[in-house]
């Protein structure tokens, strides 16, 4: 499977160009994933090109009847955290973490630091989910963790997990630019790949 570099893209006018042996389609119908289906398709549908990845986790949120919404944040985005809490908390019931939470040192660990002398608290993804998992959310939130920790969180999380916010300190959190810079591209492709 190499979708990525497919120049045809032939399933886009109903051509199975690959044959899947399981029947796929009982996957999503007549089981709980149904409902989680047809919810993200509808708003898809209703807000193409209309609504911002934030108006489309409410509308998603209140169309599957989610009530309690967890936020998983990074300390350094406790702005943006608290701006979503609040925008949130007009149709839900929010519980947050920050990435610090317990304030562990990392020295107590063996765990690398960012300026050598300096005291520093380790991230605590698993104890994100653990606490969030303990408030029972209905849907956790992802608002700038690293990567790495981002996958703790969601291997330890009962909830289901979306991200709003993917962390890029490099990029001020638009990952996806480094696919549009040919500055990037140049850096991170060598010259004689030619991008395949």
């Amino acid at each position: 499977m190499n979708c990525a570099v497919c120049e045809n893209k032939k399933c886009r006018e109903g051509e199975e160009c690959i044959k899947v042996e399981e029947n796929l389609e009982k996957e999503y119908f007549g089981n709980p994933n149904e409902k989680l289906y047809r919810t993200a398709t509808k708003v898809e549908a209703e807000g193409y090109m209309k609504l911002t990845r934030l108006e489309e986790i409410i509308k998603f949120s209140l169309g599957i009847g989610y009530k309690h919404i967890g936020i998983a944040f990074c300390v350094g985005l406790s702005e943006e955290a608290k701006i979503l809490h609040n925008i949130l908390k007009n149709h839900f019931k929010v519980s947050s973490v920050c990435c610090k939470v317990c304030g562990m040192n990392k020295e107590d660990f063996g765990i690398n630091k960012i300026i050598k002398d300096r005291f520093e608290v380790m991230c605590n993804p698993i104890g994100q989910a653990y606490l969030l998992n303990s408030q029972n959310t209905d849907l956790n939130i992802i608002c700038g963790l690293c990567i790495g920790h981002d996958i703790l969180f969601t291997n330890n999380s009962k909830a289901p997990v979306t991200t709003f916010i993917v962390k890029d300190r490099v990029l001020s959190h638009n990952p996806a630019g480094a696919l549009y810079s040919n500055y990037y591209k140049k850096r991170l492709i060598p010259s004689n790949n030619n991008g395949k």
